[in-house]
């Protein structure tokens, strides 16, 4: 008999329904029927009620805390593998717990590769995900790990906003790699912070490495969490005689008081995606979407069809 291709089937975890709408009208699928089950003590039962047999699905989740997102992307991707789904895609548009990627200190855990053995075992048979936060992460996998780049969709944004004398700029030593890419990209210089912190989220003192006069600059980081380094960066720079600053950050995790400190910082805008739901509303946070990123490569993906050509770098 001739291998028909079936039809792939989308779900999304309870963390992503909006953006899983928005990837699911982009790649012209339905999402597919999922309830959850909860208990009194907060224990949850997802429930596919529908056949997946044999079908290629996709489960759409970040994995940002609570670990109750990690959990639910876990369970989903158990009871898939139970119910005979013949591949089985974890769509992690933001890969959780990825700071832990190292021993920076003795006896603490590793727990993006912690993370990475759990959803395997638990059934994934590929990943997708979105700039992770170091490009080693892809390594700690045994299957085939998708890593889009958010600057597919931030690309033409900047662009659009034809700035003259524009500057990248990487908030710390660890991002200058992906400023680089950005400044390859717009042919644009770059300048770099240096930081150096007292502890988790506290920046103790920050340096500029560059000279941002007169110039248009555009922060780039992977994710904002308390926008402490974001922010400090940015009035940092108007000190230096910059134009304006604006910050682009792929994962929008804003805890704590970073609302407030964007408000209230130098700050000209922040950009970011959908890979989180924001938290609340913001005069000066925008949303770019990375529905329609996501919903053509797992398109190509399931027509076993080159990706390359979304990489912007």
């Amino acid at each position: 008999m001739p291998n028909v291709m079936t039809e792939a089937k989308l779900f999304a975890c309870n963390q992503s329904t909006e953006l899983a709408k928005k990837i699911a009208e982009s790649y012209g699928a339905p999402l597919g029927n999922v309830i959850t089950s909860t208990y009194s003590d907060g224990e949850f039962q997802p429930s596919y009620e529908e056949s997946i047999r044999g079908s290629r699905v996709f489960i759409i989740g970040s994995t940002h805390p609570s670990s109750d997102n990690l959990m639910e992307m876990l369970l989903m991707l158990d009871a898939a593998k139970r119910a005979s789904a013949r591949h089985i895609t974890a769509v992690i548009p933001y890969y959780g717990w990825a700071r832990q990627d190292r021993k920076d200190k003795p006896r603490v855990p590793i727990a993006a590769k912690l993370i990475a053995k759990m959803l395997e075992t638990a059934g994934a048979t590929r990943i997708i995900t979105m700039d992770l936060h170091a490009d080693q992460i892809q390594g700690f996998f045994e299957k085939p790990v998708d890593h889009l780049y958010a600057s597919t969709v931030f690309m033409p944004y900047l662009k659009g906003l034809g700035l003259d004398d524009l500057t990248i700029a990487s908030p710390d030593m660890g991002g200058s790699k992906r400023a680089y890419a950005y400044s390859k990209a717009l042919e644009s210089d770059v300048v770099i912070c240096y930081k150096q912190r007292a502890k988790a989220n506290v920046i103790s003192h920050m340096e500029l490495i560059g000279d941002v006069t007169n110039k248009n600059v555009v922060l780039v980081d992977d994710l904002v969490d308390t926008a402490g380094t974001l922010t400090k960066a940015a009035d940092l720079m108007i000190e230096r005689g910059a134009k304006s600053v604006r910050a682009i950050c792929t994962h929008p995790v804003l805890s704590g008081e970073a609302y407030d400190k964007v408000e209230n910082s130098k700050l000209l805008e922040l950009i970011v995606t959908d890979s989180i739901p924001l938290k609340k509303e913001s005069r000066k946070i925008r949303v770019v979407s990375c529905a329609d990123l996501f919903a053509e490569v797992m398109n190509r993906v399931h027509q076993n069809r080159s990706i390359s050509s979304q990489f912007i770098m």
